[in-house]
């Protein structure tokens, strides 16, 4: 029997906007050229260091507050500061540690710039200094027992999910993954709401106590949406900050498994190409 310990898993998260998407009008007294540095007028933490956001002109004009930019919609990292001002950067690395060495070069705009924005995360990040989570599934079932039954009689319906995940606190550190902060500050957010999209692996390639070779590489994970629904900071003299964070899935929940598999090279029609000798007629591909 193999064993499988819970220090090999982890969590990977993407950030989500959800549909929703914010307006906001770009003035020119709004730009700081020299420092780098605007900002919008919407409500505090809505935003959030990290974000990758697309900022669309809402007027067909171009984004002439980024430096020689003549395009009407941009993709950039962003990093919120403590009076809301924001800094375009090119990478998650580079906004969650701010400053103004790597940020996008600004100018003032020539006149008031409306303006929408979303964040568009499309990359799982690892979220850091996980110390657990719990995944649960639940499915509903209608009781359609009639009279002359002498059992009662169930049919399932729809599926739900819930969950927690738990980390030492963090917000500063390793730039490249997720700083456990993030959570605290997505339960913050009022008008996006806190939606994410995550992974919770129970089978990653560094770990394989089975011992067969052809397994070693093998990923086994859930994949979900969710909304957090409440987020503690447990915070004691005599211990670590933890953050605990409560959700619940909004959508389909799948275990995938990525497999090590040969690949093998197909036809138009999708059977394989055999070869005139061998064992394994297959032709496969080179790796």
């Amino acid at each position: 029997m193999s064993v499988y310990l819970g220090t090999y898993g982890e969590i990977e998260l993407q950030r989500e906007f959800g549909d929703s998407e914010l307006q906001s009008t770009i003035n020119p007294s709004d730009v700081n050229a020299a420092g780098k540095r605007f900002s919008f007028d919407f409500e505090h933490g809505q935003l959030i260091s990290g974000d990758q956001i697309e900022i669309t002109s809402t007027d067909g004009t171009a984004l002439d507050f980024i430096n020689s930019y003549t395009k009407t919609s941009v993709k950039k990292f962003i990093h919120v500061d403590e009076l809301d001002g924001i800094r375009l950067y090119d990478t998650f690395a580079n906004a969650v540690n701010g400053g103004t060495a790597n940020a996008t070069a600004l100018a003032a705009p020539a006149n008031d710039l409306p303006v929408k924005v979303k964040v568009q995360n499309a990359d799982y990040k690892v979220l850091a200094q996980v110390n657990g989570f719990e995944l649960n599934t639940e499915r509903d079932t209608v009781d359609t027992t009639t009279l002359s039954d002498e059992f009662r009689s169930r049919i399932s319906t729809l599926m739900s999910g819930s969950g927690q995940m738990s980390a030492f606190w963090e917000y500063t550190g390793n730039t490249q993954q997720e700083l456990p902060n993030y959570l605290v500050e997505l339960s913050l957010r009022t008008r996006v709401g806190s939606q994410f999209k995550a992974r919770f692996y129970i089978k990653r390639t560094t770990h394989n106590p089975g011992g067969v070779a052809a397994n070693g590489d093998d990923e086994i994970f859930y994949e979900f949406t969710g909304v957090l629904t409440g987020c503690a900071v447990q915070f004691a003299p005599n211990n670590t900050v933890q953050v605990q964070a409560d959700f619940i899935t909004t959508g389909s929940i799948q275990l995938r498994m990525d497999l090590e598999v040969e690949s093998k090279m197909l036809q138009e029609n999708e059977d394989e190409i055999l070869l005139e000798q061998g064992t394994d007629r297959s032709l496969l591909l080179d790796p």
